[in-house]
């Protein structure tokens, strides 16, 4: 061993013992940065007010620099009032609630119509392990990203001639695009295209073609595919193989919740629907709760999934040090297991949570 060397040795094993201090990055602000953004505010229905109120008090303890500007609508409307689009448009980014949806009597999902009115082509879910919230697998980190605006799940279907319905389904490439350009610039390491081509062998066809077309274009990110009923299979058995995940619609909306509910529950996974030009954060994966009578008159809805969200949000307005400090305090609260919802075992109400998590704020 060199005699130089020694000296560096000793130092490490001294100094392993002592915490390291590790020099942050300098963040060097535009004029104007710190001024406060307006965010689009739809509390829904049901639960959606008691949620979207807990990030709002949470939004307000730390001073973050955002204000929102708050529309009441609610799923049995026929169509998202003008003004309510209009804002979106106008402030770039939404913090919403969940909407219900009427099953059937010809009234279109809101949310579906507002993904295609903005032009919202991505659905992003992040399904992960949390400390403290024990699972049946380990190392889950999953982020589904599916395509939003187009194929069954997106409501283009007709009545051809009475009984005979048809549903009509394609593909964009862009879909393809934004899964690998996600996963490079977030350092993910392999990106699986979940398909049903055996069967569907124009429409998922294309699908991978485009994916095959783009991964070419990434040599650093391993690129595979599954067919979705293997795919789920799998994400039951062997979940931490799965890194990102890039669905046609109505599959991304399925493997999602299976992915959510396999890390922890829908009550804490945070999500968001991007385009171009803007984006509306809600709860990640599926917001059937948001009917639940019981959680809203007991005023016990679990808050954790929007608030993780609305950090998605702070990161994605370019506040990166209120979204870490939002999220590392809610995973505080969730790891001291003290105060959770009923549906992580625990019995505390919502106010509650939102009490610790403010509480836990460095």
């Amino acid at each position: 061993m060199a005699r130089r060397s020694i000296p560096v040795l000793k130092q490490l094993l001294t100094s392993s013992s002592t915490p390291t201090l590790r020099r942050s990055v300098t963040y060097m602000p535009r004029p104007g940065d710190g001024a406060p953004r307006p965010v689009t505010l739809i509390p829904g229905d049901g639960i959606g007010p008691l949620v979207t109120n807990a990030v709002e008090q949470v939004m307000e303890a730390m001073h973050a620099p955002v204000y929102f500007e708050k529309y009441d609508i609610h799923g049995d409307m026929m169509r998202v009032p003008s003004e309510v689009i209009d804002s979106i448009k106008k402030n770039k980014v939404c913090l919403k609630g969940g909407l219900a949806t009427p099953m059937g009597g010809g009234v279109s999902s809101l949310n579906v119509q507002l993904r295609k009115e903005l032009d919202l082509y991505a659905s992003l879910v992040n399904c992960f392990n949390l400390q403290g919230l024990p699972t049946r697998h380990e190392n889950v980190d999953i982020v589904v990203i599916r395509e939003n605006t187009e194929g069954e799940y997106a409501g283009l279907e007709h009545e051809v001639v009475p009984g005979v319905v048809e549903s009509l389904k394609f593909c964009s490439e862009r879909i393809a695009k934004y899964a690998f350009e996600y996963a490079y610039l977030n350092n993910r390491k392999k990106v699986t295209a979940v398909h049903k081509a055996n069967i569907m062998k124009l429409a998922d066809g294309l699908f991978l073609e485009s994916c095959r077309e783009v991964a070419t274009k990434y040599p650093g990110i391993k690129y595979n595919e599954i067919i979705v009923d293997n795919c789920c299979m799998q994400l039951v058995s062997k979940p931490e193989q799965f890194d990102v995940m890039v669905t046609p619609n109505l599959y991304g909306n399925l493997v999602a919740n299976t992915a959510a509910g396999i890390a922890g529950g829908t009550g804490v996974m945070p999500g968001g629907n991007v385009g171009a030009d803007h984006a509306i954060f809600e709860q990640g994966a599926s917001a059937g709760n948001v009917g639940n009578d019981k959680l809203l008159e007991q005023k016990t809805a679990n808050p954790v999934a929007l608030l993780l969200s609305s950090a998605m949000m702070l990161r994605h307005l370019q506040f990166p040090s209120f979204a870490d400090r939002l999220e590392t305090a809610v995973k505080r609260v969730i790891s001291e297991s003290h105060y959770r919802t009923k549906d992580l075992g625990g019995t505390s109400t919502t106010q509650e949570v939102v009490d610790a998590v403010i509480g836990a704020l460095d």
